[in-house]
């Protein structure tokens, strides 16, 4: 055989080598890789680490299976790898969060726990927030926009975001009126916050600048 025959040929077989796809799963897989950082702020997040680890696993099986048709296997093993660090150091840094946030003296409470019985639809709120008051508690919400920037001391604490950030008329069971003892002061984020103090509840509404009033107060002596 020539010498220019057998260039004919590599050339042919170049051309002739199967095109193979990307792998979608791999390529999600990086991508919630780099979105799973708000897993460590955000607890509802923790579910983007754990899809896109999910994905990192069947972008390298189908690389591994199909070999000629699917490449992506680097991205797949590293997309896979971030996410599965950023899921269990994520869950482990919130369950330690939760574990230890509630300081000596306060008893663990939630929005959950201030909101009317349905079976008792006379009474605005419930009997067990009732018996909360006068009680040292300690809730975790969302600084209710008002204007307020830097050094407050007085604002209404809220349960969600779409409240928090979106606007609206929160419902009466869900806003506590915080007052910040000397010398604590706090500022506005788009973040959730925890606060300690003495849970006073009021069976009539307590008039409130910029909302339509507020059953609960509180007189917080703790921040988080």
């Amino acid at each position: 055989m020539s010498t220019s025959g057998a260039f004919i040929d590599d050339d042919i077989s170049e051309e002739l080598q199967p095109y193979r796809v990307m792998s979608k799963c791999a390529v999600g897989s990086l991508i919630l890789a780099v979105l799973s950082l708000l897993a460590f702020v955000f607890p509802p997040m923790l579910v983007l680490p754990f899809i896109g680890f999910l994905l990192g696993i069947l972008g390298l099986r189908a690389a591994r299976r199909y070999p000629d048709e699917v490449s992506g296997k680097p991205l797949a093993i590293l997309g896979g790898l971030l996410c599965g660090l950023a899921f269990f150091g994520g869950s482990a840094m919130h369950v330690y969060t939760y574990a230890t946030e509630v300081p000596d003296g306060y008893q663990r409470i939630s929005f959950a726990d201030l909101q009317p019985n349905p079976r008792e639809p006379d009474m605005p709120i419930p009997r067990e927030a009732l018996e909360l008051r006068g009680k040292r508690v300690y809730v975790k919400g969302y600084l209710y926009p008002d204007g307020q920037q830097n050094n407050i001391r007085k604002f209404v604490l809220v349960p969600d975001m779409g409240t928090c950030c979106f606007g609206g008329q929160p419902k009466l069971t869900d806003m506590i009126e915080i007052t910040l003892v000397d010398p604590l002061r706090t500022e506005f984020a788009r973040r959730k916050r925890g606060f300690g103090g003495t849970l006073k509840v009021d069976t009539s509404l307590k008039p409130v600048s910029g909302v339509n009033g507020v059953y609960y107060q509180m007189t917080a002596d703790y921040l988080r």
